[in-house]
């Protein structure tokens, strides 16, 4: 759906998205959307990417080359090769640098220093890939403060737990030492989708977020899959005990492969694509 159904698709989400809408649910304003309508590499006014192994022993080798638009999408494409890792030191105890070889490369695009939000509706019409070793992500963080006490938000996540598939809704903050997190982590069992639907991961599904002042709610389909309470996410002394998501954050969207989360790879599935219709942003008026 695209930028001529924008009103539609308020009205819609205004009358059903909460079961019962009130009144101050019902005026959103379309404050930035990106539809993917260009061919060629995404908006670079808006769109910058990450390169090389970045987090989490990842598989992947991200390259900006991996994310392109086309017939009206957004694809960001895992591709298997085997080349020289540019980063290699023999007997390195750095994961990014113990590599002999670039497995697979991918695409992680970020609105960093470009885009960023407090609060509103964010909307993001995606196709996601499910085989083996597949970690898709739509998430935001915060600018300012050290992960985690600058926040990070998962709208979706998709990946393996004990070898069953989960999509997961999350949320994470700092603590009192460096790198200590606290997370609210809603994690559902792919099987519940396919229950309803065995086709399911051959579809565009939206994934919403509503986010103000007192909660962040994330939905699938019109489901609510997590609701987070910003009453219960202060950072600890690190993040000087503020909380990370009354300011402004900016959009990631990946598809990491392996690593710590993404299981085992299933190499008959790739190239292995994730595809995004489109992203959009409203603000309550």
């Amino acid at each position: 759906m695209k930028i001529s159904s924008v009103l539609l698709s308020c009205a819609i989400f205004g009358a059903i998205g909460f079961g019962v809408a009130n009144a101050e649910e019902k005026e959103w304003s379309l404050v930035w959307s990106d539809e993917f309508e260009i061919d060629g590499a995404p908006d670079s006014t808006v769109w910058s990417a990450e390169n090389g192994f970045t987090r989490n022993h990842e598989l992947q080798w991200y390259q900006g080359e991996n994310a392109y638009c086309k017939n009206g999408l957004l694809v960001i494409e895992a591709l298997p090769t085997n080349y020289p890792n540019p980063m290699y030191e023999e007997g390195s105890r750095d994961w990014r640098k113990s590599r002999e070889k670039v497995e697979c490369t991918s695409a992680s695009i970020t609105t960093k220093g470009t885009k960023e939000f407090l609060y509103g509706r964010f909307e993001v019409k995606a196709r996601i890939p499910v085989g083996g070793g597949a970690w898709p992500a739509i998430w935001l963080l915060g600018s300012g403060l050290p992960w985690p006490s600058c926040g990070e938000i998962d709208i979706m996540e998709y990946y393996r737990i004990n070898g069953e598939p989960h999509i997961l809704a999350n949320a994470a903050w700092g603590k009192d030492r460096p790198f200590d997190s606290v997370w609210d982590s809603a994690k559902v069992p792919f099987s519940h989708f396919l229950e309803k639907d065995s086709m399911w991961a051959s579809q565009f599904h939206i994934w919403r977020m509503d986010w103000d002042e007192e909660a962040i709610r994330i939905y699938l389909d019109d489901e609510l899959i997590n609701e987070i309470l910003l009453s219960e996410t202060n950072n600890g002394k690190i993040g000087n005990y503020g909380n990370p998501f009354k300011k402004p954050m900016y959009l990631l969207l990946n598809l990491a492969i392996g690593g710590d989360n993404g299981g085992t790879v299933d190499w008959d599935c790739y190239p292995m694509k994730y595809e995004i219709d489109y992203v959009r942003v409203y603000q309550q008026k």
